[in-house]
């Protein structure tokens, strides 16, 4: 944005105004890259909420997230865009919703580090998808980069599945987060014309089939200690309310083909927290990958600047 004064006086002083400059695909897509540095802490903060049950999770963080959305657009001045459209509604149900409850029940019903990283195939499938977009096309370096990124979370993966447990419920979920994360995503580019400040509404609309899922099947969790409630404030403000805004820009004006390969840093990122934090062990595994992630990334980035499809809004 940039400061400009304006040509008409007031009692003899010029009027300065403030004027917005549009919001360019490169800036879009750098805003998608913050929600990619904060999901790198959603593995953390969902082993940190501990006892706290998946419905009742999804319930409390999306509260906090819609209510920080609320008041970012109060204090821009853009709260009469937090409306969202029936259609954009039903996606966010789809999508933030539904992702999140399964991405939950995952991280609760098998080993954090192993759903984490098999949830995280859904990078790989945002660039398959992009190729779906109006006039979108699915570039080579596209491919390779995002191939050689499936190659850094498989080796993860092998090395965490070698333990033997086999195939668990949580596995199966975190692959189905994949998907429904992946299509959301990708379908947000129709809906260009939504104002990303519409999440708010979502998130809070999203709050409430969460509560009724835990009120029918689960028990409610009423002290969560220190630790629990640290993890559920992360995971509300960062993972859930700011990076969702974030990554909706990026999907809605961004490169979705290279956020989708960039989104790769995020496991090795997260897994490497999960090593410092204490909640999964180093390994050589975990070097090779973050090597390789890099690698995909340089090879998706490298040549001419990607132009994605044009953002086409979608009819409310």
């Amino acid at each position: 944005m940039d400061w400009r004064g304006g040509d008409a006086a007031l009692n003899g002083s010029p009027i300065v105004t403030l004027k917005l400059v549009p919001m360019t695909s490169r800036t879009a897509t750098a805003t998608g890259a913050i929600a990619i540095l904060l999901w790198s802490t959603l593995a953390l903060f969902t082993a940190m909420s501990g006892r706290v049950p998946p419905f009742q999770l999804v319930g409390m963080t999306f509260v906090i997230g819609g209510v920080l959305v609320l008041a970012i657009a109060a204090v821009r001045g853009r709260l009469h865009l937090a409306r969202p459209t029936p259609a954009s509604f039903l996606l966010g149900l789809y999508g933030p919703f539904g992702d999140t409850a399964l991405y939950y029940a995952a991280v609760k019903t098998a080993p954090a580090a192993e759903a984490n990283l098999i949830h995280y195939l859904w990078p790989l499938l945002i660039v398959l998808f992009a190729a779906l977009l109006p006039g979108g096309g699915l570039k080579a370096r596209h491919l390779v980069g995002a191939l050689i990124g499936l190659a850094a979370t498989a080796l993860l993966i092998s090395g965490s599945l070698g333990s033997g447990a086999g195939i668990q419920l949580g596995h199966i979920l975190a692959a189905l987060g994949a998907f429904v994360w992946a299509s959301y995503s990708v379908l947000s580019r129709r809906f260009a014309g939504v104002p990303s400040e519409s999440l708010a509404i979502t998130m809070l609309g999203c709050a409430i089939p969460a509560f009724a899922c835990h009120l029918a099947f689960e028990t409610t969790l009423w002290a969560p200690s220190a630790v629990e409630w640290g993890g559920v404030l992360g995971l509300g403000l960062g993972s859930i309310g700011l990076a969702f805004i974030c990554w909706d820009i990026g999907m809605k004006k961004g490169d979705v083909a290279f956020l989708g390969v960039a989104s790769y840093a995020a496991p090795v990122l997260s897994t490497v927290i999960l090593v410092i934090a204490g909640y999964a062990p180093a390994s050589w595994l975990l070097a090779l990958s973050c090597v390789l992630i890099v690698v995909g990334a340089l090879v998706a980035s490298f040549g001419p600047a990607a132009r994605g499809a044009e953002p086409k809004a979608a009819e409310g």
